[in-house]
């Protein structure tokens, strides 16, 4: 009988031991009025992946909010950063450091006002291209290379200024488009998890 338990315990340990540990951070805003906002959707992903995948467990760990499931036999950790924007390199290199997350299984999610409203873009790495949260996680990473989720905004009409652009909140035609939006994302997190990066980004790249 202990022969069998240690064989059983051994077994167990394994199984913990070759478990992968993903990081998914979605960056936005703090605070009721930005909740619904263009510069949220990254929120928004989290929050979608988290009822997606009846994640539950939310806890505040390294300045975020985060939750954390099991999918696939890999553990995966939901974050939205509770920083500003242009600190949520703090929240999101402090789990990457306490969970020990290989950077090739980091996703960050964000929008981006360079590509239209329903276009996904999965890259590898990069320069922040001007996002804020993005520039402060590579500052605090030291490295560009973990993967990124953009998620297209669009361009602000006319003369408007970018900043107050993103911080609108979607129109009631656009809010209807982005429950597909989020799907689609949802879709391409789980091929990240289960797949890989190329996998992800061939079959999702592009306009839904």
């Amino acid at each position: 009988m202990d022969a069998l338990f240690e064989k059983l315990h051994r077994q167990l340990n394994q199984g913990s031991e070759n478990q992968a540990t993903f990081l998914i951070a979605g960056l936005g805003n703090l605070g009721r009025e930005y909740r619904l906002t263009r510069h949220n959707i990254g929120f928004m992903a989290v929050d979608a992946l988290a009822s997606h995948w009846n994640f539950s467990r939310q806890k505040v760990q390294s300045k975020a909010l985060i939750t954390t499931g099991n999918l696939g036999g890999n553990k995966v950790i939901l974050a939205k950063p509770q920083t500003y924007m242009n600190l949520s390199g703090q929240a999101i290199s402090g789990l990457v450091n306490f969970y020990k997350i290989p950077m090739d299984h980091l996703l960050v999610i964000h929008d981006d006002i360079d590509l239209l409203f329903g276009t996904i873009r999965i890259r590898p790495g990069g320069g922040s291209a001007g996002q804020k949260g993005v520039g402060s996680t590579i500052e605090k990473l030291g490295t560009q290379e973990f993967a990124r989720m953009r998620l297209g905004v669009g361009r602000p009409p006319g003369q408007m200024d970018s900043a107050d652009y993103v911080l609108q909140t979607f129109s009631k035609e656009d809010g209807e488009f982005l429950q597909t939006i989020l799907k689609t994302a949802c879709e391409a997190a789980e091929v990240f998890i289960r797949q890989g990066l190329n996998a992800a980004m061939n079959q999702f790249n592009g306009s839904i």
